[in-house]
Parts: structure tokens; C-alpha cells; sequence
């Protein structure tokens, strides 16, 4: 079997992290998903997910992530039955996090809040190590194939 799911979207809600009676922290929010598609001349629509993290991985969430912010969650989904205010059965699907990462959205992003992001910048084009160009003179002539072990 296999249950995988990764999603990139924009948090809809405040996040407010929960600690259960165990004293295990958990996160629960919902992400706006933009479809890949859009019809013409309409606006593009979007798709809203339950999504729930549990301990360490809640704990990032919240400190490093706000309502409005790009996020991209792994995990797997999982559905849960429920009984509502009027006495109906009611099923919800979940992502259930097993990992959360930064999508590479800038810092300052106008309303969306105050964002850090602990993971050092990518290097630039010009740290880089320069490639020489070469020619097939840098090549040499090996034997038949049977000289390699695969």
C-alpha cells in the first residue's frame, strides 16, 4: 500500500498551536491550493485541505508560519468519522504531516506577516566554481566494454 500526498498552498487560518492532555503539541489548519488549470475568462479556483501536524513538526509550523503564507506539506491522508451539532455522521479527510518545507517565498511579502527562515540562502550564480570548456582531447579511448563491471 502506499499513501502519500505533498500539497503547496497558502495557510487560511491563524495557527494556534494545541497541546493534548498527553502533553503532545498539535496544529491543525487549512491550505488554499490553487488548481492547475483555469477556465478562460474566469479566475482561477482554488481547492481547501484539513491538514494536522503533531509534536515537533506542529511546533515548526507555528513558529515559523502564519495565515496567508506559502507552505509545502507532506504526508498521508487519513479520513476520520465524526458525529456533528445535529446528530449526523459526518467523514473528513486529513493530511497528516510528516514533513513541512519552505516554498522560497520572499521574506517580505506585504500583509502576510512576519516570516523567518532558518535555512541559510542558496549560493548565487557567481559563487559558483567557473567550467572550463573542453575538447575531446580530455577524453581517453578505453577498451572493449567488457573492461566495466556493469
Amino acid at each position: 500500500m502506499f499513501n502519500k500526498a505533498v500539497l503547496m498552498g497558502r495557510i487560511c487560518n491563524d495557527l494556534e498551536l494545541k497541546t493534548i492532555q498527553s502533553g503532545i503539541s498539535v496544529l491543525s489548519f487549512r491550505l488554499a491550493v490553487d488548481r492547475s488549470y483555469q477556465a478562460k475568462g474566469e479566475e482561477r479556483k482554488s481547492d481547501f485541505f484539513n491538514i494536522v501536524a503533531w509534536r515537533s513538526t506542529a511546533e515548526f509550523i507555528s513558529k515559523y508560519f502564519s495565515k496567508g503564507r506559502m507552505i509545502l506539506v507532506e504526508g498521508e491522508l487519513q479520513t476520520r468519522q465524526y458525529v456533528d451539532k445535529n446528530g449526523n455522521n459526518q467523514n473528513i479527510v486529513e493530511l497528516v504531516v510528516s514533513a513541512a518545507h519552505f516554498t522560497g517565498e520572499p521574506k517580505s511579502s506585504g500583509s502576510y506577516g512576519s516570516y523567518s527562515n532558518p535555512v541559510p540562502p542558496p549560493p548565487t550564480v557567481n559563487d559558483a566554481p567557473a567550467i572550463s570548456s573542453g575538447s575531446t582531447s580530455d577524453f581517453v579511448e578505453t577498451g572493449s566494454d567488457d573492461d566495466y563491471p556493469f
